[in-house]
C-alpha cells in the first residue's frame, strides 16, 4: 500500500518559466492520474544551488537535502522537459546530478514526457535524459514515456489540454506507471 503522506508519484519540470508548456503537461497528468497514484508537482528545480562536488558532503546544501528526500519518498518520478539547444535544460540536468551519488533514482520507476513547439519533437533531449537516467539505473517505464510535438497545438486557448490522442497517451503511460509501482521487486 502506497503512504498517503507521501506522494506516490512525483512530477519535476524541467523548464522554468510560468506559463510553461511543460508544467501545464505535468497538470494535465495530476489530474488524469489515478487517485492510487497520488501525483504531485514538486517546487520549481531552481531552489538547488548549483552541483558541485565540494558541496556534496553530509550534510549538505538544506535545498539539496529536501529534494533527494522528496525523490527517495516517491513511489515514481514523472520528468517533463523542453529541449533546449538540443538538449536538456541546465536547470533539469543539474537536479539530476545532485542525485548521482546519493542514488535516489536507483531502481526508481521513472517516465519521461518531452514537449517542443515545433513538430520536429524533442527527441535529443529525451535521448538525453534518457542516458542520463539509465547513467544513474532508474527504472525507465518506456511505455509511459511520452514525446509532444507541437505542444502549444494541443492546448485550447483556456490552456486545457483538448488532444484526445495525447490525453490517452498520458492515461496509457500513467497506467504503465502505476504497474512499474505496483510491480514486485526484482529477486
Amino acid at each position: 500500500m502506497l503512504s498517503p503522506d507521501v506522494p506516490a508519484v512525483l512530477c519535476l519540470c524541467g523548464s522554468l518559466r510560468q506559463v510553461s508548456s511543460n508544467l501545464a503537461l505535468l497538470r494535465e497528468v495530476v489530474a488524469l492520474a489515478p487517485p492510487a497514484l497520488n501525483a504531485s508537482i514538486a517546487r520549481p528545480l531552481d531552489r538547488l544551488p548549483h552541483f558541485n562536488p565540494d558541496l556534496d558532503v553530509e550534510p549538505g546544501p538544506a535545498a539539496v537535502q529536501e529534494f533527494r528526500a522528496e525523490v527517495a519518498g516517491a513511489a515514481a518520478l514523472i520528468i517533463s522537459s523542453p529541449e533546449y539547444a538540443f538538449g536538456v535544460p541546465g536547470v533539469l540536468k543539474n537536479a539530476l546530478d545532485w542525485l548521482v551519488s546519493s542514488g535516489e533514482l536507483y531502481g526508481k520507476p521513472t517516465a519521461l514526457i518531452t514537449a517542443s513547439p515545433n513538430y520536429g519533437g524533442a527527441t535529443r533531449a529525451q535521448a538525453h535524459l534518457l542516458d542520463t537516467l539509465r547513467a544513474q539505473q532508474a527504472l525507465l517505464v518506456e511505455a509511459a514515456c511520452v514525446s509532444v510535438p507541437a505542444v502549444r497545438t494541443r492546448f485550447d486557448p483556456e490552456g486545457r489540454l483538448v488532444d484526445p490522442e495525447l490525453i490517452g497517451a498520458l492515461r496509457d503511460g500513467l497506467a504503465a506507471l502505476e504497474r512499474a509501482v505496483r510491480a514486485p521487486p526484482p529477486a
